[in-house]
């Protein structure tokens, strides 16, 4: 519904009351700023009362205009530019007790990926990460730590891992080259979606390869194309998303693929542990 909103909004002004029309030019006009606005504050500057506003969200089929101001942020996340951004998020941050506010944010965000998580989807991910012949990682943009922390432990648990580097676009098609049946494609992508994860994601698809994606929401571009996909949430949080509740999503990803292949990570820590030794790779724990 979200995406047919400012379309709404344009076609319907002939409908609406004198207010209605007031509030519908309004929020066209400067949709960045009115999808992150109470009913209150939106009414105090387009003139009307709150009243109004939250009767004109049950009027467009809202059933609140929490509901409708939700459909707004989803539309326009993968819209706003890292200058508007900053702008909006003057009104969302408060500035007196930055850290708190920030940690709050993320710890809403671990709880409503929790309440949004799918256990069939979640088993099904870990079990085409278990069987697939080679697992193909694309995260570009700042979903780019995501994919090599995801590819970094799938790559201690099992063989045949690979990470796409965020380059060219024809490059990562370079890398993608070989996959086919047998193989999972995995993108993950958060807003600003990237053009070149749903562009490589489409291609492992038309190869014959599984796919599967970790978003934030069904209005993702990938979400249609991938066969099993997970959301965590990530809100906005100045000129950045926050990354948190994503993280948390794959640490259970990795740990749920590491419980699925108990006898075969022992070993393989086991010598891991040795080599580690032998290089120093790590401090030793008597410093």
């Amino acid at each position: 519904m979200q995406n047919d909103l400012l379309s709404m909004l344009s076609k319907g002004s002939s409908k609406f009351s004198k207010g209605q029309r007031i509030i519908a030019k309004y929020i066209l006009n400067n949709y960045d700023k009115a999808a992150f606005m109470t009913a209150g504050k939106l009414g105090k500057i387009v003139g009307v009362s709150e009243s109004t506003v939250v009767r004109f969200a049950a009027e467009l089929g809202y059933d609140g205009y929490p509901s409708m101001r939700k459909a707004l942020q989803e539309m326009i996340r993968n819209r706003l530019t890292s200058v508007q951004r900053i702008e909006v998020a003057k009104d969302m941050i408060n500035d007196t007790d930055l850290v708190k506010s920030i940690i709050g944010s993320d710890i809403q965000n671990l709880q409503a990926t929790m309440d949004l998580l799918k256990e069939d989807n979640f088993n099904k991910l870990v079990d085409l990460i278990v069987e697939a012949k080679n697992v193909y990682i694309v995260g570009m943009r700042t979903s780019t730590a995501l994919a090599s922390f995801l590819g970094l432990y799938l790559n201690l648990l099992r063989g045949g891992v690979n990470v796409v580097q965020d380059t060219a676009a024809s490059e990562i098609y370079e890398q993608i080259i070989r996959i086919g049946e047998g193989d999972l494609f995995i993108g993950i992508s958060f807003p600003r979606y990237s053009s070149h994860t749903v562009d490589a994601m489409e291609f492992a698809k038309k190869m014959g390869a599984q796919t599967a994606a970790i978003t934030d929401s069904s209005a993702s571009p990938l979400d249609g194309i991938a066969e099993v996909c997970l959301h965590a949430k990530s809100d906005m949080v100045s000129f950045l998303d926050s990354l948190v509740a994503p993280m948390s999503l794959i640490n259970a990803i990795i740990v749920a693929v590491g419980v699925r292949n108990k006898k075969q990570i022992s070993g393989t820590f086991e010598r891991l542990e040795k080599i580690w030794s032998e290089y120093d790779v790590y401090e030793p724990s008597e410093r």
